[in-house]
Parts: structure tokens; C-alpha cells; sequence
């Protein structure tokens, strides 16, 4: 019988990952850079593939360190939470988390199970609004975390998601092919709605915005039936949805970046745990967010599962 994986081993090969280099690693990991090589050629005889390849003057995730890292993630959140499980000292409290709808969908159930397992004594109060409600609600002080759609303009969120902003429209209708476009959008303030209209005012094309509305649900609604075309992320894609892209005339759009808000807290350790748990979980749907810089090559690996124009979805 093979011997289990070293989490120490582990924990140093996704600390080269997120901080793109050796040197970076073996700070956080409080170890000398030496040992940290040390580690990933005794990772790499464990697993009997090799980890890093050389590209130049970079290293970069060979396929199976690709593979790995998704492992590694996983095996240590879960002996965190195991860890969590069995500690006296467990969190207790109250935390007031935001979402917009379109992320609560899709990413809360994930979320919410994992943190409730680690931290049972903490109860989660959610509200869903748009990301302008939720920046309000951080500055009042009535959020103590808030899953936003990042922008420079709301002030500062750790980015925890990238994903593209894809043009849709109803799998069963041809709505795209009118001479006037009917759209279905957000609020005016709605940070998807202004990139659309950008697009749409430089290729010159008419369209009218038919319907407007801070719910998810509506405009799901709306592009399902036929009535309008939107822009939404890839994770709100629902069956029966068309991508539409270049060859139907729609230009490209801006990636929609998903991140993390914090606002005063009584209890920092509890927004803390939480934040922890939504990275750790939007990690496991998602690619690397490839912005970071160092000596490390994450290209190698960052290629996103993007949305392809004249797409159906037809389900999960």
C-alpha cells in the first residue's frame, strides 16, 4: 500500500501556485527556499510525475501538476474542516453576508453547506440585492461581507472569480435577428448593462431596452421566452439559452470579475473563516485568475472554459 500524501507538501506546492514563485512560497510557508525544493521533488517521486517544467527563465505547471492542484485544494480544505470539526473552540455568532441573486443561485448552496459543516455554532443572515445595494449596505455597516461584481468605482473587493460576460439570447427564438434589438438589463447602474450598451453603441446597432430589473429571475425570464436578449456571467447560463458572439454581430464584452467585500465587524474571525470558505469554494468551479505576477507561468494553465458564440445550453 502506496503512503498517503504529505499535507505539508501539499500546502507548499498551492502556496508556488498562489504566489508564483518559489521564493514567495517559501515565505509564506515559513521555510527556507532550499527546503521548499526540497518538498516538490519529494512531492513529484511521491506522485511519479513531474510537478514544474522549465520555460525560459520561469518554471510552469507541467499537465499534471495542472491536475494536482485541484487535489491539493481540496485535501486541504477538508483537513481544515475536519480539523474544525472536533475544536472546542469552534466560531459562534451572527455574520450578514450579501450576494446579488445571480451568484446566490449558483454559488451559495456550495458555500453555505461547506461553512455551516466547519462552523455549525455560526448562523448566516443573507440578503440579496445588486451589487450598488450591497457596496451601500458594506459603507452603512449593515454587511459584514458582500459577494460583488467587482469594479474600480466601488472601491476596493479581492477578486476571487473571473468569468466571461456573454451575450444570450432564447435557444428557441431568433430575437437576435430583429432590426431593433430588444434587451432586457439591469438598473441603469448595473455594471453588465453599461458594458452592453458600450458594445452596442459602437457597432451602431438599434436596439430598445424592453425590460429593466434588478432580478436575475426576470431577466432569465425574459430571454427564455424570446422577449428580449442580456448579458450575464457564464455561471448564470440556464438550459435553453443561446451564446450568441462576432457572427451574429455582437462584440466581444469585458470579464465579469466576482469579489469579495468586507465591512466593520465586531467579529473579524467569523468574516475571515467565511471569506476563506468562498475563495476555497468558487476555486474548486473555476479557474486560476491568472493576474498573478512573478516568476511563475500561469498561462500554462489558465485557460478558461469560456461560453462559444452559437452555444445551447442544454443543462447543468
Amino acid at each position: 500500500m502506496k503512503a498517503p500524501l504529505d499535507l505539508d507538501q501539499l500546502q507548499t506546492f498551492v502556496s508556488i501556485v498562489d504566489t508564483g514563485s518559489f521564493t514567495r512560497a517559501a515565505e509564506a510557508v515559513l521555510r527556507t527556499q532550499s527546503a521548499v525544493s526540497m518538498q516538490m521533488r519529494r512531492l513529484e517521486e511521491r506522485i511519479g510525475k513531474p510537478l514544474f517544467e522549465k520555460d525560459g527563465r520561469t518554471n510552469r505547471l507541467t499537465e499534471e501538476g495542472d491536475r494536482l492542484l485541484s487535489y491539493a485544494r481540496r485535501l486541504l480544505f477538508l483537513n481544515r474542516e475536519t480539523l474544525a470539526a472536533f475544536d472546542d473552540r469552534r466560531l459562534e455568532g451572527t455574520i450578514r453576508i450579501g450576494t446579488p441573486d445571480d451568484y446566490a443561485d449558483r454559488f451559495l448552496p456550495e458555500i453555505m453547506a461547506r461553512f455551516a459543516r466547519s462552523n455549525p455554532r455560526v448562523e448566516l443572515t443573507v440578503i440579496c440585492e445588486p451589487t450598488p445595494g450591497l457596496v451601500e449596505h458594506i459603507k452603512r455597516g449593515n454587511l459584514d461581507l458582500a459577494l460583488v461584481t467587482h469594479s474600480d468605482a466601488h472601491g476596493q473587493s479581492e477578486v476571487v472569480r473571473r468569468e466571461p460576460l456573454l451575450w444570450v439570447t432564447s435557444a428557441n427564438h431568433a430575437t437576435h435577428e430583429q432590426d431593433v434589438l430588444p434587451m432586457a438589463f439591469g438598473r441603469p447602474n448595473c455594471i453588465w448593462r453599461r458594458a452592453a450598451v458600450d458594445v452596442l453603441d459602437r457597432q451602431n446597432r438599434d436596439y430598445r431596452i424592453l425590460f429593466t430589473s434588478f432580478s436575475a429571475t426576470v431577466i432569465t425570464a425574459a430571454v427564455l421566452s424570446g422577449l428580449a436578449i442580456s448579458v450575464l456571467p457564464e455561471c448564470a447560463l440556464r438550459p435553453g439559452m443561446r451564446v450568441l458572439g462576432d457572427a451574429d454581430g455582437f462584440g466581444a464584452l469585458p470579464d465579469c470579475r466576482i469579489g469579495i467585500m468586507r465591512g466593520q465587524t465586531s467579529r473579524p474571525e467569523i468574516v475571515d473563516a467565511l471569506a476563506r470558505h468562498i475563495s476555497e469554494s468558487l476555486d474548486n468551479i473555476s479557474v486560476p485568475l491568472g493576474e498573478e505576477t512573478g516568476s511563475f507561468d500561469f498561462a500554462a494553465f489558465s485557460k478558461m472554459k469560456r461560453g462559444k458564440p452559437n452555444q445551447i445550453v442544454p443543462g447543468w
